[in-house]
């Protein structure tokens, strides 16, 4: 179980890097000049926002977020998880997502993390990119939901991020649990069919329907994204569904999805963490990791992580 959680940890990180190189560009632009079957396969910073090699991104700094807050030792509250995001906010980071930006501000106006929020209608995917340590540290299915949908509130409220949260959470932990891929996400499936409102679990389930039938290494070597470059919620979980279901090894996968091109970073943190509990920190190479800016703070979270997972 430690394997698989810190492998989760690390699979957002690492995969949030090596996205950052190739944010924002579409697959055509990725792919000119390059020889069939070249890939990006190295953690190298640069892209839209200059980042250094390793570096964290939104991504991976509002995981940590998320992470502290369950580390706080004064065990998990969701003021603490909303507190720690608008800090990271005030620091000046060099990506803000849009919706991000006005559920922290409308936390810091009204104190309550509850009534944050973008609103209905923004529906991106920066409360899926951070939402894994959840369903890392909850072994009890209700209080896994709950918290998932209320840390994606914070910010995201639409009800396609909130159960898109939580259908990615219990992926994660019955993958932890040692579940097949597929079973991980008919999980996911279930707790939306089983719980969100029928229009949100149909929305949902479709598009997890549709990561099922996507081929990573086809869309990549053929095609590129099949949701040029979108940034909506939906269509993230479906690539991080069609990585986790893929047979092939972390590296090939991953490699892939930031291949496809688009918000590669989210995207690449997302299936990441996937994969990440899917192979274990041991998938992950070496060679990325030894670039990792927060490495070592994950290595050390996971056993706490397990240890509260486990209580």
């Amino acid at each position: 179980m430690d394997d698989r959680v810190l492998g989760g940890l690390l699979g957002v990180h690492a995969g949030d890097s090596l996205g950052a190189t190739h944010e924002f560009r579409l697959w055509p632009d990725i792919v000119a000049g390059r020889p069939p079957g070249w890939r990006l396969r190295d953690i190298v910073g640069g892209g839209a926002f200059g980042w250094a090699p390793g570096a964290a991104t939104d991504d991976t700094d509002l995981t940590l977020a998320v992470l502290d807050a369950y580390l706080d030792p004064g065990g998990f509250d969701l003021d603490v998880a909303a507190r720690n995001m608008l800090a990271w906010l005030h620091r000046g980071p060099k990506d803000v997502g849009g919706a991000t930006k006005n559920g922290l501000r409308n936390f810091e106006r009204t104190g309550d993390p509850r009534r944050a929020g973008a609103g209905p209608g923004s529906a991106g995917n920066g409360s899926l990119m951070r939402c894994l340590p959840t369903g890392l540290a909850r072994g009890d299915q209700a209080r896994r939901v709950l918290e998932s949908r209320e840390i994606s509130a914070v910010t995201h409220d639409d009800p396609v991020c909130t159960w898109s949260c939580a259908a990615y959470n219990e992926m994660a932990a019955a993958l932890v649990d040692g579940a097949a891929p597929e079973a991980a996400v008919d999980a996911g499936v279930a707790v939306v069919a089983a719980q969100a409102p029928a229009e949100v679990a149909k929305v949902i389930t479709g598009k997890v329907g549709e990561g099922r039938q996507l081929s990573v290494v086809d869309a990549a070597d053929h095609r590129g994204n099949p949701y040029e470059g979108s940034g909506f919620v939906l269509h993230s979980l479906a690539l991080a569904v069609a990585a986790v279901l893929d047979p092939r090894p972390l590296e090939e996968v991953l490699v892939d999805v930031v291949h496809l091109g688009g918000d590669t970073d989210t995207n690449g943190a997302i299936a990441g963490g996937l994969l990440g509990v899917r192979d274990g920190a041991a998938a992950v190479p070496a060679r990325w990791v030894d670039t990792l800016q927060y490495a070592d703070r994950l290595r050390e979270a996971a056993p706490r992580l397990v240890a509260m997972r486990t209580a």
